[in-house]
């Protein structure tokens, strides 16, 4: 294990979840570590934080902790923090990789987002942002999109969250929706109370004592694809296919084919000469797309 106290970029990816809009897919698997074509999504997401350059890769696990534990460590995280008996939320693993005396400002992804974003361009947004704030400098940078579904942030003219609909602050603002990828200085984790489980309310507690937390909102148009239900499941495949440049994938775990919009993972029932299509079917299941 590194060191805790040099500053080199630590980066949870969140995994801790049931993963109950994919059951039966997930009933033996953890959604983070479910196949997207050729990789889970767990591994993508590692894979991308390491393009930012040397980083300390976390994961938090609860639901089959022990398969999170187990890739963690084939895939050379620092360590998986696994929460039991109770999820700790969003706020609750942050502050316990503070606490644990981890240093150099903490990067959040989630376990079950098919992405394309430029996770080292919106670091440095965030560092440039952090510097130039003065007294009033957030220490928490947010990455938003488009996706008008849930366009529940409100951002002003400055690019701090001013509210977020149906939660706390003005509804007046330009729209955005959170990507789940976010950023905190070490002075903002410092600052997130012991026991605090919605990250929700820190932002909260930010903007009333004037450190607004910063929007960067330049990769709006960006790929992102929430794969935790049958249709996003689809989604991210067929982009990861488009990113691969192949229109069909198999392997020992799944099959998959664009043109007939398809996944068809091992143990599936498939009668002799039958062709899938506009299904992803497993062991016991079928849903069609």
């Amino acid at each position: 294990m590194k060191s805790c106290d040099s500053d080199e970029l630590n980066v949870l990816i969140l995994a801790a979840g049931l993963g109950t809009r994919l059951r039966p897919l997930t009933s033996d698997v953890p959604k983070p570590l479910v196949p997207v074509v050729d990789k889970s999504i767990l591994e993508q997401q590692a894979l991308k934080a390491r393009s930012i350059g040397d980083v300390r890769l976390h994961a938090n696990a609860h639901y089959l902790a022990d398969q999170i534990v187990t890739e963690g460590e084939r895939l050379g995280f620092e360590k998986v923090w696994v929460e039991y008996p109770e999820i700790l939320g969003t706020a609750g693993p942050l502050k316990r990789i503070y606490r644990e005396g981890y240093r150099g400002g903490l990067l959040i992804m989630n376990g079950d987002a098919y992405c394309g974003f430029d996770l080292k361009k919106f670091v440095e947004n965030a560092n440039r942002v952090f510097a130039a704030g003065g007294d009033c400098s957030p220490g928490v940078a947010l990455l938003a999109v488009d996706f008008p579904k849930v366009n529940t942030f409100r951002v002003n003219a400055e690019g701090r969250l001013v509210g977020v609909a149906g939660r706390f602050g003005s509804e007046e603002g330009a729209a955005a929706t959170f990507s789940g990828v976010s950023y905190y200085s070490d002075e903002a984790l410092a600052r997130i109370a012991d026991g605090e489980f919605d990250i929700r309310e820190f932002w909260k507690q930010e903007i009333a004592a004037g450190r607004p937390p910063f929007v960067d909102m330049s990769q709006m148009n960006a790929t992102w694809i929430d794969m935790g239900s049958p249709e996003g499941l689809w989604n991210a495949t067929a982009a990861r296919l488009k990113e691969l440049g192949v229109d069909r994938w198999s392997s020992a775990a799944l099959t998959v084919d664009a043109a007939k919009r398809s996944i068809v993972f091992a143990g599936a029932e498939v009668g002799e000469g039958e062709v899938v299509e506009n299904e992803i079917r497993g062991p016991g299941f079928v849903w069609n797309i």
